[in-house]
């Protein structure tokens, strides 16, 4: 049985990618052997931060990496978000201990902060579609952190030497989505050493519920997400008698809290994953309303695995993961082909349709089997 040490940088506000990663350990242990190292972004000293910083790697996490390759002595490095404790560091230690190291990308933020300007990070474009930077304020620097310089300067440090890694076509690359492959080869990344395997998200196959009529938002409430402009098409639609149930955390939770006090629409913050799950087993339909590119949703994918309908924009790759003539996607940025969208919940029979629709294909096509025949063919190539 192969050894797999996991490793990973929390993000500061957890998201798809942590709950992605800590499922990923739970199933890969039944075929591996797995241990998983997490780390978080946590200042507590200042001058090793800024020495981090300015050369993209970390001694203290380094020495934590490197003692838990002599313990464990792990076949492969299974490497995902690395910014900004984990640093690059990680990747100079695997070739100096020549241990096999495989990346998975969950996003497209790689793209983002490989220029220090802003010119080059929207190439011409109103947009970026991989974070949701906009020149609005016709900027010249790339201030991927809109509320810090520094920080900004140090990402894009950080990302303009992270590309090289991704350029490194020895390391296994893993990609979420057939998009995102393309996306890689178009931009030069790379065009080899490429594996398309999506997360795999356990169905709840325990428990059965009645619907109540509300639909769900689980994210990060933030511009780039385009929650404003859910619930205001929401407030446009013919759902009379449905709410809203808007859950996560975010810059614009405040001012949409003050903003939107309707009966209709409930703000819940924060949840844990298993109570997420609940309140998506209980609705109508799940809604995503994002202006990027999205990796694998993970909101729409467990709504799937359970025969909830989804509604989303036709972005990125997240169509791969629905059955062809998917009645339920609209035009991202056309707000009026949402409301018409959100109007088609009034129609039972269509909502039926499309949640064992869903149930069946994401089941097929995602289902455990698949995924964890796509990981051993990897594991046991490189």
């Amino acid at each position: 049985m192969k050894k797999l040490l996991i490793i990973h940088n929390k993000y500061q506000n957890i998201g798809g990618e942590d709950i992605a990663v800590v499922e990923e350990e739970k199933i890969l242990s039944q075929y591996f052997e797995v241990e998983a190292i997490y780390f978080e972004n946590e200042i507590k000293n200042i001058f090793q931060l800024i020495l981090g910083f300015l050369f993209s790697t970390n001694l203290k996490s380094n020495m934590i990496l490197k003692n838990k390759i002599t313990e464990f002595n792990p076949d492969i490095l299974y490497v995902h978000n690395s910014w900004f404790t984990l640093s690059l560091g990680i990747f100079k230690i695997a070739k100096k201990m020549n241990i096999k190291l495989i990346l998975k990308i969950h996003n497209f933020r790689y793209h983002c902060t490989n220029s220090h300007l802003a010119k080059n990070h929207l190439n011409f474009k109103d947009l970026c579609q991989g974070c949701g930077f906009s020149n609005d304020k016709k900027r010249f620097y790339n201030k991927y952190f809109d509320n810090s310089f520094i920080k900004s300067f140090f990402v894009n440090l950080y990302g303009k030497r992270y590309i090289k890694v991704i350029e490194d076509e020895s390391i296994p690359l893993i990609l979420l989505t057939e998009f995102h492959k393309k996306f890689m080869v178009e931009h030069k990344y790379r065009n080899k050493n490429i594996y398309v395997i999506p997360n795999y998200i356990s169905p709840n196959e325990n428990k059965t519920y009645s619907k109540s009529k509300y639909i769900v938002y689980a994210g990060r409430i933030s511009k780039e997400k385009g929650v404003e402009e859910l619930l205001k098409s929401f407030l446009n639609s013919n759902l009379n008698d449905f709410k809203l149930k808007i859950i996560g955390d975010g810059p614009l939770l405040n001012t949409l809290t003050r903003n939107y006090q309707q009966e209709n629409i409930e703000f819940l913050g924060n949840q844990n994953n298993s109570t997420v799950i609940d309140i998506i087993s209980k609705s109508v339909a799940v809604i995503s309303c994002t202006k990027l590119y999205e990796g694998q949703p993970t909101l729409l994918c467990e709504a799937s695995a359970v025969g909830i309908p989804s509604i989303f924009p036709n972005t990125g790759g997240v169509l791969e993961f629905f059955y062809p003539n998917y009645e339920l996607c609209f035009n991202q940025f056309d707000y009026q082909d949402l409301v018409n969208k959100l109007n088609k919940l009034n129609e039972q029979e269509l909502l039926n349709k499309i949640g064992n629709g869903s149930k069946e294909f994401y089941r097929k096509e995602f289902n455990k089997k698949e995924y964890i025949q796509k990981m051993i063919k990897l594991t046991n190539e490189i």
